[in-house]
């Protein structure tokens, strides 16, 4: 990957919409060669795809809350159990496995305390695999970025 591909990345990590010609125009190529470089990056998995940016707030999910899960037993069935069961919640935003004293932690967006306290009890908390869950709620986010850096 050299600084042409890298320029490319940038500007779709801003505009994932934007013309191959304005592409091409803002890295100094000819549509052919940044079209050619855009689908290479495609194919090569390292664009995995476009979507739109969503203001989850504006959409009534108001509550950020991070949790910490610690699973029954440190097992590949349990995890897979787990991670299964994550994946058919879509109030789960992220779903990582960490180091410490818990097993997993998630992101979780809701409505309101309500919600979340309802999602705890009627979902996430049913779950057998799981033997405890800490949560915190973000009083305030005060920035989330959705770029990876490119030039360091």
């Amino acid at each position: 990957m050299d600084i042409k591909d890298r320029q490319i990345l940038a500007a779709l990590q801003q505009d994932g919409r934007m013309a191959i010609s304005e592409l091409a125009e803002q890295v100094s190529l000819s549509d052919t060669p940044c079209l050619r470089r855009v689908k290479k990056m495609e194919t090569s998995g390292i664009i995995q795809g476009y979507r739109a940016t969503l203001d989850p707030q504006s959409l009534g999910y108001t509550v950020l809350i991070y949790a910490q899960v610690r699973l029954t037993e440190n097992s590949f069935d349990r995890a897979q159990e787990f991670e299964q069961a994550m994946h058919s919640l879509p109030q789960i935003l992220e779903c990582s496995v960490v180091t410490g004293s818990y097993d997993y932690l998630l992101k979780i967006l809701a409505k309101d305390l309500a919600h979340y306290e309802h999602f705890l009890k009627t979902s996430l908390g049913r779950i057998s695999a799981i033997d405890s869950i800490e949560s915190t709620v973000v009083l305030k986010q005060t920035f989330s970025r959705d770029t990876i850096p490119l030039f360091d």
